[in-house]
């Protein structure tokens, strides 16, 4: 047949979204927000359309963020084995649906919705629907998610963004953090398993105290926070800026009590710490297991999360 048939991008079907200064780029595989600018400026660590989507960049994560610590965990009586996902630590990790081809509902210039269903299979014996909208307008790119349990018996999800935040130029340790946040979850240093909850304000944690905003320098995080404090109109924000004050924000709502915030450290010096993922959760890691702010959708119920990523001049 020769060269001339078109091949579609590895990251899936491309949609652009353009409003007021912002141009969003959405791939079709997991529904990944694939860039993000404003007025040409980076809010998010962007990737190739023709490129596997590297660290889950821009993926929506569910049925679970974060890690199932072993991949095992028990629901309604029954023992589930989860295929490991991240070999490295031994843990099933960021769900189900961020290699899932999303087909599109409807489009305009300025909003996107797509589809997609996780399948029962071993380990997660449910069907669950996900629609995800993305609308762009002046206040930036706002994502919203509807999880609907198509099956036939209670299912357990949770749900998360999965961006990196560019501030600006230079790297994590140059920018600051504004995160408005009481409590962190501790985790095992090896493979980040959960411990406990502990105040940000205790000595031996003050390191990941950025309710004040200050210059993340050398800090390394990848952890859950909860205890949020919110606006009057309930949104918790975090704020990610070059010392000349410009800079992205993402702010979420009730329906996520847990942030993970991750300064994306790598061994390969051109990629490492080159955007810092802030991640919405309605639940924290290894939720099937502790059940912590765990959903149970019920046969045709449903459940959702929203978030709204902002730039800031």
């Amino acid at each position: 047949m020769g060269n001339s048939v078109s091949r579609r991008p590895l990251s899936g079907t491309q949609f652009v979204l353009e409003a007021n200064g912002y141009t969003a780029s959405i791939a079709s595989i997991g529904a990944s927000i694939r860039s993000l600018q404003y007025h040409g400026r980076n809010l998010i660590v962007p990737f190739d359309a023709d490129q596997v989507r590297p660290f889950f960049r821009g993926a929506i994560l569910a049925p679970w963020p974060n890690r199932v610590v072993d991949g095992r965990y028990t629901f309604g009586g029954i023992e589930q084995q989860l295929s490991i996902t991240e070999p490295s630590r031994g843990h099933a990790l960021h769900g189900l649906a961020s290699w899932l081809d999303f087909a599109v509902v409807r489009q305009t210039t300025r909003r996107l919705v797509v589809e997609a269903t996780i399948e029962a299979q071993p380990g997660y014996p449910h069907r669950v629907t996900l629609e995800v909208a993305f609308a762009l307008d002046a206040g930036g790119l706002r994502t919203t998610v509807t999880a609907m349990n198509a099956g036939s018996i209670a299912a357990p999800f949770g749900i998360a963004p999965h961006p990196y935040l560019v501030a600006g130029d230079g790297r994590v340790n140059d920018w600051t953090l504004e995160l408005p946040a009481r409590r962190i979850l501790t985790v095992t240093p090896e493979r980040l398993i959960p411990l406990r909850l502990r105040d940000v304000n205790e000595s031996d944690v003050a390191e990941f105290d950025f309710r004040a905003p200050r210059t993340i320098n050398d800090t390394f995080i990848d952890h859950a926070f909860t205890s949020l404090d919110r606006d009057d109109e309930g949104n918790a924000t975090v704020r990610v800026t070059t010392s000349a004050g410009s800079g992205v924000a993402l702010a979420w709502a009730g329906e996520c009590p847990w942030v993970q915030v991750h300064t994306a450290d790598q061994p390969e010096p051109s990629i490492d710490r080159i955007g810092l993922a802030v991640e919405p959760m309605t639940c924290p890691p290894d939720a099937f297991n502790s059940g912590v702010n765990l959903n149970v959708l019920q046969p045709g119920d449903s459940a959702g999360a929203s978030w709204t990523i902002q730039a800031i001049d």
